[in-house]
């Protein structure tokens, strides 16, 4: 089988179909719906599962099979009892840039939902991330990310009570935590080490973004430090799968 002449680079190699040219059902009633989807554009009401397994000719299970990758892979949302097309995903620079200019820079309004902030001990393991000792006080702040209202993951930061001590009275958790660091208390990020990992959400977690617990789920660990090089804060931010990429620039070394 020769490569489709439209086939765009980053496109599965030869559409995904294998060279022995036999293909599962369901994937290709998926590639019809995704022609339909394209035709509809963003907002775009899909036919119901019924209508659609008597337009393919198959069964409603091979249809709910093809719909469910298309809902994974963000390209489809669930709305009210209906099935719509969806808006582009979000592109997330990994970078030292907030979630809030990461979003805004895409036209899209950031927002945050304050879930809890407490003062607890820190931890052993804790302690060796965010330069503290075991014991001393720590704020824990949890939050729900928005992007135009929209719930697209869970955010959970730990940063020292001694590097920003008023957190609870000064902070405004709807807005930047980065920026209040900078524009407040003259603290400014020098650089970050991050891990990126695909995971399920928990149950918890999954209620609180909103999604079922079978989303795949971008799980980014990061320690920030400060450009004096002392450990900031230690952050776990769960992305919504089928909403959000992540973009960066490579320079060359050496």
């Amino acid at each position: 089988m020769d490569y489709p002449n439209d086939q765009a680079p980053g496109a599965p190699v030869r559409s995904g179909i294998p060279e022995h040219g036999r293909i599962p059902k369901y994937y290709a009633v998926k590639a019809r719906i995704s022609v339909l989807v394209e035709e509809l554009g963003e907002g775009g009401l899909l036919p119901t599962e019924r209508d659609l397994a008597v337009r393919y000719e198959v069964s409603r299970e091979t249809v709910r099979q093809a719909l469910r990758e298309l809902l994974l892979e963000g390209r489809l949302r669930r709305q009210g009892r209906g099935t719509v097309v969806a808006g582009p995903k979000l592109e997330q620079p990994l970078s030292l840039a907030s979630y809030t200019e990461g979003v805004r820079r895409q036209g899209r309004t950031p927002g945050r939902n304050l879930i809890s902030l407490d003062r607890l001990p820190c931890s052993e393991a804790l302690a060796a991330e965010i330069g503290a000792e075991r014991g001393d006080p720590v704020w824990h702040m949890e939050r729900v990310l928005l992007a135009d209202d929209e719930r697209v993951g869970l955010e959970s930061t730990y940063v020292p009570v001694a590097r920003v001590p008023r957190l609870d009275g000064e902070f405004d958790p709807d807005s930047s935590f980065y920026a209040y660091l900078n524009d407040r208390l003259g603290i400014a990020f020098g650089d970050a080490d991050e891990r990126i990992e695909t995971v399920l959400a928990t149950p918890r977690e999954a209620l609180l973004i909103g999604t079922p617990p079978a989303l795949p789920m971008l799980l980014i660990h990061r320690v920030s430090r400060d450009t004096d090089g002392r450990p900031l804060e230690r952050v776990r931010t769960l992305y919504r799968g089928d909403r959000f990429s992540f973009t960066a620039h490579l320079g060359r070394q050496g």
